[in-house]
């Protein structure tokens, strides 16, 4: 199997596992807080244990200029993950992962104001049919309950968090794949630790058997083996090559949400998580 071949299957395949996500989070019966934290320390001793075993180091010197940049970035991923995890509680796994990858729309908006790039009538179409599948997902009640419209708005809030995560990324030049996801998860733990301490809703004793397996496959395996697995396969990859292979997570979360669990979803939210997914993609073509 050449070398880019075997890249595509690991996208591919960190993506499929990003998907899956959801399920393993409801069976976490700790806050979306601790939750959060948790997953960035499991995942940060995991990568911090490999650069150890491979004998990497990372050049502070050279990062110094762009450590705020980090900071910034690693606290964005903590709230965000805060939000996509509340979100999971309060809607269906679908709805909150396709609220949620609205991000791109966002990225898409605010990157000509940020580095002055002209908008062309493409992403205009891209962006205006995108909003209007979100339009189709909020105003139809898939049966996700009382709490439903607020999961999308914390899907949303997540999404918000998550671009901005994608742009602040745009402006560090001096770190590089797995080694700057490793600083911005130790940022996520300097930002999440306090505030979990403050919240004072410790959970994680009350976990069952299940609960601790969840805990450690999310951390462990969703976070830090496949963020290893994404960053190593896209030094061989074209970005839009991975652009594209990134859709399989909502496909695979939809999926999961709608087939596996039996979570209702409604034709015309159906249509409008095609239309974001789909002008999303088109946009990154």
């Amino acid at each position: 199997m050449n070398k880019q071949r075997q890249a595509k299957l690991m996208i591919s395949l960190s993506m499929i596992i990003f998907g899956t996500i959801g399920v393993f989070s409801r069976s976490i019966t700790v806050t979306s807080g601790e939750l959060a934290l948790y997953r960035a320390i499991l995942a940060a001793v995991l990568i911090g244990g490999y650069f150890l075993i491979a004998g990497k180091k990372i050049d502070f010197k050279s990062i110094k200029k762009e450590l705020w940049l980090l900071l910034l970035s690693g606290m964005a991923m903590g709230v965000n993950w805060i939000l996509l995890f509340e979100a999971y509680k309060h809607t269906t796994i679908s709805i909150a992962t396709l609220s949620y990858y609205f991000a791109p729309v966002i990225v898409m908006v605010v990157c000509p104001i940020l580095f002055r790039e002209k908008i062309t009538k493409k992403q205009l179409l891209c962006f205006v049919m995108s909003t209007a599948g979100l339009v189709l997902i909020i105003g139809f009640d898939g049966g996700g309950g009382s709490n439903h419209f607020l999961g999308i708005l914390l899907g949303l809030g997540a999404a918000v968090f998550y671009a901005t995560v994608i742009l602040l990324n745009k402006f560090i030049k001096n770190v590089e794949g797995i080694q700057r996801t490793f600083l911005q998860f130790l940022a996520a733990i300097v930002i999440l630790f306090p505030y979990v301490l403050i919240s004072g809703d410790l959970k994680i004793g009350e976990l069952d058997p299940k609960g601790w397996f969840c805990l450690l496959t999310v951390g462990l395996i969703h976070t830090g083996i496949t963020y290893c697995m994404y960053f190593t396969a896209m030094k061989e990859l074209k970005g839009q090559e991975v652009a594209i292979l990134s859709y399989l997570d909502p496909l695979v979360a939809v999926a999961i949400s709608f087939i596996v669990l039996g979570e209702p979803m409604t034709i015309l939210q159906m249509l409008g998580g095609v239309l974001i997914l789909g002008f999303t993609l088109w946009n990154e073509r």
